[in-house]
């Protein structure tokens, strides 16, 4: 079973990540409708939605909006949420949702490049293709890979509600690896997160193959120029 499935189905994923930064979140959204120019009642699907904080917040702004998760126990908790407008459910990012239904498709904070078969890196993105209607947009957000390798932490401690969770960082064939060991409960857990190192050059890559055109590259949520050297984030603005 693959490391994703486990990891962000279990309540210790949850907790580790708990204190994420919504402020930070709501400012990159606001950045997004302004900049896009994004109209109320636009469709609108979050890929790999987690618990759903990006997808409430685009429902808040006044999107019609859908977030899809592997993850069952993010769902759960997500419709705790839902609305007329706001619905989640669980799909695999690499499977059509709905084809061909809506304006704006979002993969945020990083959550692409799980996979171990490069193939199933274009699925996904195929798939999120065949998920807009034409001339619909897709936004990835994604680390920026070579600041991130550039200023690798190998180890940390971290502790949250009581839990130490101790965290250790290694590059190995193109993967980000974060090996997380931790006891809860008289009970040792190990959990492990691995992550692609995909670059510019992969994205343009994937996109240009599913048939989607690049309109816009950031290296931030203010939306400023990207740096391959110094930004935080890689962020596309793609266009069906």
């Amino acid at each position: 079973m693959s490391w994703f499935v486990n990891w962000f189905d279990s309540p210790y994923y949850h907790l580790l990540y708990k204190n994420r930064d919504e402020k930070e979140a709501e400012f990159f959204i606001d950045n997004l409708v302004s900049h896009l120019q994004i109209p109320k009642q636009s469709k609108l699907l979050d890929i790999a939605c987690g618990k759903g904080r990006h997808a409430i917040y685009f429902n808040k702004k006044g999107m019609d909006v859908v977030g899809i998760d592997l993850s069952q126990s993010s769902i759960n908790s997500a419709k705790k949420d839902e609305n007329e407008t706001l619905q989640f459910s669980v799909h695999d990012m690499r499977k059509v949702f709905q084809k061909n239904n809506f304006d704006i498709v979002t993969n945020l904070f990083t959550s692409f490049g799980y996979f171990e078969e490069d193939e199933d890196e274009q699925k996904a993105i195929n798939a999120m293709t065949l998920n807009l209607k034409q001339e619909g947009i897709l936004i990835i957000d994604f680390m920026n890979t070579k600041k991130v390798i550039g200023n690798l932490s190998k180890s940390e401690k971290k502790t949250v509600d009581g839990v130490t969770f101790r965290i250790n960082r290694s590059i190995k064939n193109n993967y980000i690896i974060k090996d997380i060991a931790f006891a809860n409960n008289g009970k040792n857990h190990q959990f492990q997160e691995k992550v692609k190192a995909l670059t510019l050059t992969d994205f343009s890559n994937l996109i240009s193959n599913a048939g989607l055109k690049i309109i816009d590259i950031f290296g931030n949520y203010k939306l400023e120029d990207f740096n391959a050297a110094s930004s935080d984030r890689l962020i596309l603005i793609c266009k069906k």
